[in-house]
């Protein structure tokens, strides 16, 4: 590859230059360096070194050193930097203290990994060829050697303030340095392919991650993965069954959220290792859908979910797994074959699922409440001249209002999943006209206007469950005559309600309930949203 100008923060520059100065080496490794010969801006920076940890403690006695992997965490503060460093500045951020992290990790090599995560016993090396060559795929084991004391370089000189990074740190400008490449990753780079260091049945032998981070690593950089590589992957990927749900959560959300999160499911698929992630997907490979779906290019389960995920309009985690789950539960709830099968509550099932899927793979409790619910929802029917304002006021009081938008997104995802030309038809643009129209009605009891302190004052009652119970009626009223929410209104409404026990008023609200939940079913089996 050509040899470009490259830009280093200074923080990490004080860390080259303290090892060097103690007689260490130092060289900037791994995703860093992938990053920046690929024209990116590296989120972190790592160091490797001779050095072993106790002598980089002495060197950074603030550093942190809680690992048995010779990693150490080292703590640079950026004002100093910028003081010390820059000759001039009007950053406003200078003077502010700020620590920065830089990862020092002595040169290693590894023994046998029983487990398939974790090698037996570390072992520190003596060179940086032996480090590099523990690495996992060939683009990330390429090193940088900066020429910090080249005499030709003035230090002081040479740095100069960018807006470049995140905390516009002083910059190291320099063309003089040494690429080692040992493996090949600057080629590899340049082809765009992910090749495995070494044999790659021992790459993943050692940690069976490495193989979601083979699919992860294609899926953000638009790579293809090598062929060698990509049959050890399929021959290896039983091994990923002991790898802890959190690192296989961590690198499926970063595919999810990659450029293409659907090739990334199909490469997980085709080298088996959806089967140890999330299996209820491959379930629906073989089990075709009906009606619209059925003639389809995705007339499978399976491809509608793929496709679903490919085709949805959000960047957001919750609504890209919403789009992938949305129909999980079909293969379970399928009645009858052909064109005419049935799918009746498969949004429940799916919902149901997604919500266990999620849970196994310890996603966050708001992201799991949150995908559950669009599961649960996608399926709400819509049609101009059957619904009006008090049904898309239910919608909006099913999902809440801040999820109408995503709520949204998925059904975009969702049609356009099923083959449909159209993202966004008619009646949905209508629904979002409604949906604004509507946006400020009463949807809850919170937007009601009185509350239980009013009726206790007004009706002289006592606190307990019947102020509850008439409030859910009074909401139910407002739902359908929205005019009906004001205090003098609603306080008539209450006086009559109050008169009534209990019970009668929670039967008046679940009645109310069970009937408006029974339209919506009666919708959905008659006529499925797309035409």
């Amino acid at each position: 590859m050509k040899k470009e100008e490259i830009k280093i923060p200074s923080y990490v520059i004080e860390v080259i230059e303290s090892l060097e100065k103690a007689g260490f080496e130092a060289f900037v490794v791994g995703g860093c360096v992938r990053d920046m010969l690929l024209g990116k801006e590296p989120k972190d920076w790592d160091i490797a070194t001779n050095a072993k940890p106790e002598e980089i403690l002495r060197i950074f006695p603030d550093s942190v050193y809680e690992n048995q992997f010779g990693t150490v965490g080292v703590k640079i503060k950026t004002d100093a930097n910028l003081r010390m460093k820059c000759e001039s500045t009007n950053d406003e951020s200078e003077g502010k203290e700020k620590t920065e992290i830089v990862e020092v990790t002595t040169y290693r090599i590894e023994s046998k990994y029983s487990d398939k995560r974790h090698p037996d016993a570390i072992k520190f090396a003596k060179t940086l060829e032996e480090d590099l060559s523990r690495r996992d795929f060939s683009i990330n084991a390429i090193a940088l050697k900066f020429s910090i004391f080249n005499p030709s370089t003035s230090l002081r000189t040479s740095f100069k303030f960018s807006n470049n990074f995140q905390f516009k740190n002083a910059q190291l400008k320099n063309t003089d340095y040494e690429i080692i490449d040992p493996f090949g990753g600057q080629n590899d780079l340049k082809d765009k392919i992910i090749r495995a260091v070494g044999k790659a049945d021992d790459r993943f032998n050692e940690d069976a991650l490495r193989m979601m981070r083979a699919v992860r690593f294609s899926v953000q950089l638009d790579f293809t993965i090598e062929e060698k590589t990509f049959e050890a992957m399929k021959k290896n990927a039983k091994n990923l069954k002991y790898i802890s749900q959190e690192r296989i959560k961590d690198e499926l959300e970063k595919i999810i959220l990659s450029p293409a999160p659907a090739r990334g499911i199909e490469l997980l698929h085709e080298t088996g290792l959806l089967q140890y992630i999330i299996p209820e997907i491959e379930v629906g490979y073989g089990v075709t859908q009906s009606h619209h779906h059925y003639y389809g290019p995705y007339n499978t389960v399976y491809k509608h979910l793929v496709a679903s995920l490919e085709k949805c309009p959000s960047e957001k985690l919750e609504v890209r797994l919403a789009a992938l789950l949305h129909d999980i539960g079909k293969p379970k709830v399928k009645r009858g074959a052909g064109e005419n099968a049935t799918f009746y509550n498969h949004e429940y099932v799916g919902a149901k699922m997604a919500a266990r899927i999620l849970t196994r793979l310890r996603f966050s409790k708001n992201v799991i409440d949150k995908v559950e619910l669009l599961v649960k929802s996608h399926m709400f029917y819509y049609n101009v001249d059957e619904v009006g304002e008090a049904g898309v006021r239910r919608v909006i009081r099913k999902v809440g209002l801040e999820n109408i938008n995503d709520l949204i997104d998925v059904r975009i995802a969702d049609r356009l999943g099923s083959g449909v030309p159209k993202a966004v038809p008619y009646k949905l643009r209508h629904f979002k006209f409604m949906v604004e129209k509507v946006s400020h009605d009463a949807v809850s009891v919170k937007q009601l206007k009185i509350n239980g302190d009013d009726l206790m004052k007004e009706l002289k009652l006592e606190p307990g469950p019947k102020i509850g119970a008439i409030l859910d009626v009074l909401l139910m009223k407002v739902i359908d005559e929205p005019k009906l929410n004001t205090k003098k209104d609603l306080l008539k409404i209450a006086e009559d309600l109050n008169k009534e026990d209990f019970a009668s008023l929670r039967n008046q609200a679940k009645r109310k309930i069970e009937e408006e939940i029974k339209k919506e079913e009666e919708f959905m089996k008659k006529k499925y949203w797309v035409e």
